[in-house]
């Protein structure tokens, strides 16, 4: 089931992170699916999210620049987006 699972998910990760970003390259590809993962758990199950935060402070701070790169990423692609309907 898994491997039948695999194209159709990536494709679907693929089509989010193009629309979120603007663009769908491997390496933001990795991003967004690294960043999903983490707001899902943070979202569902916050206590196991704080201890993970707390054992793992450095990593925790990477996520938190992962974070904020997806969201620039996107206020920038939203600009660009904003500036196409306006010409």
């Amino acid at each position: 089931m898994q491997n039948e699972l695999n194209a159709p998910l990536d494709g679907l990760l693929e089509k989010y992170t193009e629309l979120l970003l603007g663009e769908a390259t491997p390496e933001l590809k990795e991003k967004v699916k690294l960043w999903v993962l983490y707001s899902h758990i943070a979202k569902s199950m916050p206590p196991l999210v704080k201890h993970w935060n707390e054992t793992y402070p450095e990593e925790k701070d990477m996520v938190k620049e992962l974070i904020s790169e997806i969201k620039q990423l996107n206020e920038q692609h939203r600009m660009s987006q904003t500036n196409k309907k306006r010409t």
